[in-house]
Order: C-alpha cells, then structure tokens, then sequence
C-alpha cells in the first residue's frame, strides 16, 4: 500500500489540506480525504474537491498533438515542442507583442511565477493574463484604491468573532462549502445574524436569517444606498474616519437619498435599514463574481469598502473579504507578473522595473510598458493585429469567456498552443496540444484567499506522455530567451527565487522556505523573516493603530455613481441574464464532466411566472422537461427549462460552467479593471420552431 501524501486541494480558493494516496499499481489516486493536521481546515473537506481530485470525469490528454491536415495527430515532445517554438520564434522576431500568454489560478505558484516571467521576461509581450481579470480584478483594483495594496485585510480566524456576516453577489454554500460552514456556525452563534444579497435564492440564501433581492445590475445602487442610510442614522465611526481615512467628506456629497436608491435596486427600504444596521456590530462583509463580474464590479466593490470604512468596521471580526474564484488566484496575483511584478512590486515604477530585470537577467527594455488590456482586449487584438500566436495554460476561453462564439472564431485566425491535463473546448482550436500533469501529480504550493502559502505535492507519478506545467513553461522559456530559467527549473528552486524576489515588498513571502512548510504546514503572507506570519493587514494586534500602504497612510473612500449597465431589457428582449455556480460544476467544468461528449442543453432556471407570460407554450422535451431557444444580440442556444421559484420573474439563470452559457453573454467591461460584465444581459425565451423536412421536395 502506497504512503499517504499531503498536499493542498486546488478545486476552490479555501485552501483545504487534503491527504491523497497513489494507486498500488500505474498511475492515478487510490484515495483522498482532508487533512486533520492542516492549519487551515482541521481535516474537514468538500465532497466536490475530494472527488474532482481522486476520480475527475473529464476527458485526459496523454500524449502531445500537432495539427496537420487540419486535424490534430498524436506526436513526440520533441516535434510538439520544436513546432511551438518555431513559431513563437519567428513571430517575436516580427513583434514582441505578437503573442498572447493565458495563464490560470489553478496552476501552482511555481508554474504561475515561471509563466509570467516566460511572457514578461523572455517574450516581452503586454498581452498576458494570469486569468485574474475573469474573476478578481474589480475587487483588486478596489482593494488598491482603498488600501494601497491587493489583499482582503480579514482572515478566516475573523470569522468566528464576526456577530453578523453579509454574504453579497456570491454562493459560498455551492462555491466554498468548508469556508461555508465556519460562516454558519458563527452565525448561529448568540445573536449572530447572516444576510445573503442577491437576486436570486441560491442555497446560501436558503441558509441566511434574511435575504435580499436586489434587481440584477443593482448591486451599486444598494450599496450605496446603504453608504447613505448609515450617514442619515449616525452610524458614522467618526473617530476612525478623521484618524484613518481621506476622501469622506468627498464621498458624502455625492449619495443618493436612500429611499430613492433602495428604488434604483429594487429592494424595500427595509432591506437597506438592515443591512445598514449590521455594521452596528463585528461585521464582515464577503463579495464574489456577482460583483466583480460586472461593469460596476470595481465601484460596487469601492462601496462595499467604503461602509466597511465608514462604520469602522475594520480590525479583528471585521471589514470587507473578497471571495477568490480560482483555487491559486491568489497565487497568480502575487506571483504572475500580471498586474504587479512578483510581490505586488509597482509595474510602472522604473526601480522596481530595473529590479526585476536584473533578478531575471533581461534587458530591462524587453519588459513591456504596460500590464496589457486582459483578455476581452486579447481577442480583439488577435482579430485587429498585432497578436498572431496564443499559449493558453490551463485555461479555456472558448468556453470561459463572454461571446464564446466570437472568441471561437477569432482563435481560428491564431497559431493557437493548448496547454491542460484535460480535452477543454479550447483544444478543438488547437494547432499544438501539450498534456500537463493536474493535482495529484504536482509539486509546488498555492495561496489560498487569506494569504495563506501551503505545499502541493504529488502522490502519483505521470504517464509517459505527460509533463508538469513547470517543465514545459521552462523549456519553451530557455529555447526561445536562452538561459532565462538556468540550470535548476525544480519547484523549489522556483520558489526560492520567487520569495526573494519578494523580499521587502507588500507581499513579502521571503520568509517562506519548503523546509518551513514541511514543518509548519501552511503561513501567512506578508512573512519577511523565518518566524514572521502575517494576520490582520494594516492594523496592530488590537486593531488600534492603523497604517496603509498610500501616500497620506490612510486608507482612501471611492465614491463613484456607476457606470450605466450595458445591455438594459426592452421589447426586443425583454428578460435578464444571469449566470452562477451549481454544485456539481467548477470553473468551465472540465474537471466535472467528458468535454468531447455532448453535454446535452444548458438548463435554465426560470420563475414560473415568468413562462406562464408567454403567449405560447413551450413543448415537453422527453414527457418531462420543456425546451426553449435562449436568444440574446450575439447568439442563440436551446436549453431546458426548470421552472424555479427562486429565481425571481424576469430573470433566466444559467451555470456558468456550462459551455453554451457564454455563447450569450456580453464582452463589456469594467472601464478600470478590464472585468467581463458575464453577470447582466438581455435575453429572450422563444419556443423551439418545428422541424422541417423535406419530402420529394415538399416541405412536410
């Protein structure tokens, strides 16, 4: 029997440890469960993690393809290898900027720190997305506008002293059940109270004391009309606002009347006296994709700051934590060079640039001059110019961005390099496909949304025509910028040169060693030295003396009204929209379901009103489903329709997991942090038109 191996669980951002356990014979995993030695979860675990981890359902890759002919054909590394940098070499010869490089939060800190030094430092391209800018930018840019620096300043030992936990545009129940229950169980506790905001009835709105329903895209409108409420009723913790904060006087001119803006949301009053009145005691507040995703996503996410601000509510049991998306995309953020150069070291600031170009030994002119447009401004420069090649790593934008057909069409047009352990829909736009080793068979280590740095590590060896994304980044990296990785790619020479790079910067992880990890399991960043791990950012141990990393030291309020949403209902099409997470499905579901087997339609859920509008009825599909053609400006899918009263009339909800859902939705953005608006559009129902057939030329 093998040995148990522990290692982190990289479905969702909690950063569960898991124990996992090799097959006696060939590879694979015989076993995992959580790990009671782990810091960060005590040995409690989601089923969806262990299974997706120990039995995944997608469809492995396990050999290197190269398209010829037109179709994709099994080869050699050695052939796939020289293909891709053959031609990346022959466009950076034309054009640095030729390239495009998707990166992923479900690769290791390792592969994502590799990566982006590949695309920034031997590539030099600006087209570069660690996939951050599909789920956390809003909340990022927000956090470095309030604070100075990207990082929610709670942790998850906050959440037992919180009173109240206000749950907003987000399903912890379905996305981060562990985490889930810690919310719960605090809650449940003396007078403790959890508020879900959202407009639909989602399993955590099930399990709150009071829900709130705001109109889709009306997010802002409540927040702020909470910022107002808290004004008008003295809830303002003056002292904290005059010694720790600038810009409030600022923000006070601008908001709304609250009754009026509790309008614009769609919600009663009530809903904002009680959600202003939850800030009258240890209070956090937890924000997903329902708000980031959204082109108000980093005003929505500012105002979500500013009550926390505004209330004092902030130190121990308190203040504003985003919920991360991608199990590593904290990782990416810290370590990709996406936003930031590794530490959250300023990309615009010309020491910081000379720096990292001496750390990567570059020429400091290679690194490019800005942090790119993410990945919405990717596709179009593949369609416009200059961006002739895409090295997609595990990720699947065919799948996983908005107007996915458009995004299809535009990768047909590249030299596309599809780098994944599974057969995503990206692959069928391949031109090179390279296996990746996944989960259990890799080696480095991850940071969950706390900041919280723990070990990855293998419990079974990989096929014969499999690579880790490590060893493929880095020989792709030192073909085509000669020596930009060295002699030693392994893990831990990787994350060595990662934490020193960070060294004295605001996410200092130089204190972080493998040796540390094998004995302490887990630590906080900022670590600056071997003992040092991080807790509560910006305050001391008492929540008492408060200092930012911004130019006056105070934390800053935004304000701002909000951008008009992009895609209102009207007659045409009349319905909205949006998307979410099932329980059954991560992600764009690669790890939960066969890519290359038909999935069957998307199912929509729908308030029964909503269908009983219709002047014609939808038909039964299979004596118990009904089927329906879902429309919006750029596509058209069929789905089944489950009726549901929890989604609120007007309002057609589809898993985003689902590889037809973004065939409707919109590529517009946030205006500052790039975000896709994947959570708001206007869509029709139209009943499924006959089938024609012709018979001796009749039409029957």
């Amino acid at each position: 029997m093998t040995d148990w191996v522990s290692t982190t669980c990289m479905r969702c951002a909690v950063g569960c440890g898991h124990v996992q356990r090799g097959v006696d014979v060939g590879y694979g995993l015989d076993s995992v469960r959580g790990d009671a030695m782990h810091p960060v979860n005590r040995g409690l675990a989601c089923q969806r993690g262990v299974s997706e981890t120990a039995d995944p359902e997608g469809e492995w890759l396990t050999q290197p393809l190269v398209r010829t002919d037109g179709t994709l054909q099994k080869t050699t590394w050695d052939v796939a290898l020289d293909r891709v940098v053959t031609e990346f070499g022959e466009a950076m010869a034309r054009d640095r900027d030729s390239i495009a490089v998707l990166g992923s939060g479900q690769q290791t800190n390792e592969a994502a720190y590799a990566l982006g030094k590949l695309a920034r430092g031997g590539i030099g391209t600006r087209y570069y997305d660690a996939n951050t800018t599909l789920c956390m930018a809003s909340a990022v840019t927000a956090y470095y506008d309030a604070f100075g620096s990207d990082a929610p300043p709670p942790t998850y030992d906050d959440i037992p002293g919180a009173d109240r936990h206000v749950v907003w545009g987000a399903n912890p129940a379905v996305a981060h059940p562990v985490m889930f229950r810690w919310i719960t169980n605090s809650a449940g506790e003396g007078d403790g109270e959890l508020v879900v905001v959202d407009p639909v009835r989602t399993e955590s709105a099930g399990a709150a004391d009071r829900h709130v329903s705001p109109e889709p895209g009306g997010d802002l409108a409540l927040a702020r009309a909470v910022l107002a409420q808290v004004c008008e009723t003295g809830r303002v913790d003056r002292e904290f606002v005059e010694e720790s904060t600038v810009g409030f006087d600022e923000l006070k001119k601008d908001l709304p009347d609250p009754e009026a803006a509790a309008e614009r949301a769609g919600v009663p009053l009530a809903d904002v006296k009680a959600l202003a009145a939850a800030f009258d005691n240890d209070a956090l507040v937890y924000w997903g994709m329902g708000v980031n995703q959204s082109v108000q996503g980093t005003e929505t996410s500012g105002a979500l700051i500013d009550i926390c601000l505004a209330t004092g509510s902030m130190g121990p049991g308190n203040g504003p934590f985003s919920l991360t998306g991608q199990a590593n995309s904290m990782g990416t953020r810290v370590c990709s060079s996406k936003g930031s150069w590794p530490g959250q070291r300023d990309f615009d600031d010309p020491y910081e640039r000379e720096l990292v170009a001496a750390e990567w030994d570059v020429p400091v002119d290679r690194l490019p001059d800005d942090t790119g447009p993410g990945p919405v401004g990717t596709m179009d420069a593949i369609a416009d110019g200059p961006v002739e090649a895409v090295y997609a790593v595990a990720t699947n934008p065919v799948a996983g961005m908005p107007d996915a057909n458009e995004v299809a069409e535009t990768l047909e047009d590249a030299f596309v390099v599809v780098q994944d352990a599974f057969h995503t829909e990206t692959v069928e736009y391949a031109d090179v496909v390279l296996p990746a080793a996944t989960w259990g068979e890799s080696d480095g280590t991850a940071i969950n949304m706390e900041r919280t740095v723990s070990r990855v590590r293998p419990a079974t060896g990989v096929p014969s025509g499999v690579r880790t994304d490590l060893d493929i980044i880095t020989s792709i990296g030192d073909a085509l910028a000669d020596g930009l990785f060295g002699a030693d790619t392994s893990p831990k020479s990787l994350f060595r040169e990662f934490a020193d790079l960070t060294a004295g910067s605001l996410a200092d992880c130089s204190g972080i060693s493998y040796e540390r990890l094998e004995a302490e399991y887990a630590v906080r960043w900022p670590a600056p030295d071997p003992t040092a791990s991080g807790g509560y950012r910006y305050c001391d141990d008492d929540g008492e003396a408060w200092s930012f990393p911004t130019p006056s030291g105070r934390a800053r309020f935004a304000g701002g009204t909000g951008r008009e949403l992009p895609e209102p209902t009207g007659e045409e099409y009349p319905l909205t929209l949006t998307t979410g997470r099932e329980a059954d499905g991560y992600n764009t579901g690669i790890r939960s379901r066969g890519s290359t087997a038909d999935p069957g339609p998307v199912r929509a859920r729908v308030h029964p009103a909503t269908l009983d509008a219709r002047a014609d009825r939808l038909e039964p599909v299979d004596g118990d489903d009904e089927q329906v053609t879902l429309e919006t400006r750029r596509g058209s899918v069929t789905a089944r329709v489950d009726p549901d009263e929890a989604v609120p009339e007007g309002l057609v909800w589809l898993p985003i997991h689902h590889p037809a859902t973004n065939e409707l939705t919109i590529p517009a953005t946030d205006p500052r942090s790039a975000e896709p608006n994947l959570k708001q559009c206007a869509v029709r129902l139209v009943a499924p038109q006959p089938e024609v057939v012709v018979v001796g030329g009749e039409r029957v």
